[in-house]
């Protein structure tokens, strides 16, 4: 097993785990001081190329911006999506899965879904590729308005099993999306794995951010982002910084030429 991985699993009921998204080399670079976990998720269709849904993302896409992440981490662990329509069955998982390992080096893949693709992770990990879980709201197949998952003795039963199943599979930890808070706490203290949170409460074992939402880049009005900084008000001073000095010819000055 990777050894990171196993720094990851150590963390149960220990320290929070702390997660977040990198779409390209300079921002896996700043977060690799900060985190145990670098994802290059399938949010970045939305993010970066402001798809209506994640559907949209391919694999081309997931590893040319998952090469350029790689590039800037050194101590994180590196976990990339899988996108839509990539693991329908398993042979076609275990094709892209090595396609993305091979050229992005990533510790592991993360797929969305419970039971229906155990057998899927199962040959994952016979093919000892490392599988990070995925459940509640689950973008790549969610239909109509999203809303939060274990509102009814159906979800809550069926979110629980899925839960277990995913971790008899072999996966390392389960991303949690927007499950309701009970909920979360049962799921957590039920596994032996860690689970990571989105909108999942403080009971998971770890959280995970878009960076872009966190830091205010990206404008989300998403109930369960808080915005810790402001970036784009800095960005801003940084370019009528420039602009004004290009107008009033103090910029390029004899110390910026040649």
């Amino acid at each position: 097993m990777n050894s990171k991985i196993k720094k990851i699993l150590s963390k149960k009921n220990k320290t929070k785990i702390i997660c977040l998204t990198a779409y390209t080399k300079n921002f896996s670079e700043i977060l690799d001081g900060y985190t145990d976990i670098i994802l290059v998720g399938d949010s970045l269709g939305s993010v970066l190329y402001s798809f209506d849904s994640t559907k949209k993302v391919t694999l081309d896409m997931m590893i040319e911006h998952a090469k350029s992440v790689r590039q800037g981490i050194k101590k994180s662990l590196m976990v990339v999506d899988m996108p839509y329509n990539t693991y329908r069955n398993k042979n076609e998982a275990l094709k892209n899965a090595k396609k993305i390992i091979k050229y992005t080096k990533a510790d592991a893949v993360k797929l969305e879904g419970g039971k229906k693709i155990v057998n899927i992770i199962e040959h994952l990990r016979k093919n000892k590729i490392n599988v990070m879980g995925h459940l509640g709201i689950l973008p790549q197949s969610q239909k109509g308005k999203f809303r939060f998952k274990g509102k009814t003795n159906f979800e809550r039963k069926n979110l629980l099993t899925d839960s277990k199943l995913l971790q008899k599979s072999g996966v390392f930890s389960i991303v949690l999306e927007c499950i309701e808070t009970k909920l979360t706490k049962k799921i957590t203290q039920k596994l032996k794995i860690p689970t990571i949170g989105i909108g999942s409460s403080v009971n998971c074992d770890g959280q995970v951010l878009v960076t872009d939402d966190l830091i205010g880049l990206n404008l989300t009005t998403i109930k369960f982002v808080k915005r810790f900084q402001n970036i784009r008000k800095y960005i801003k001073l940084a370019i009528k910084k420039f602009s004004r000095d290009v107008k009033k010819n103090k910029y390029p000055s004899k110390k910026y030429s040649y």
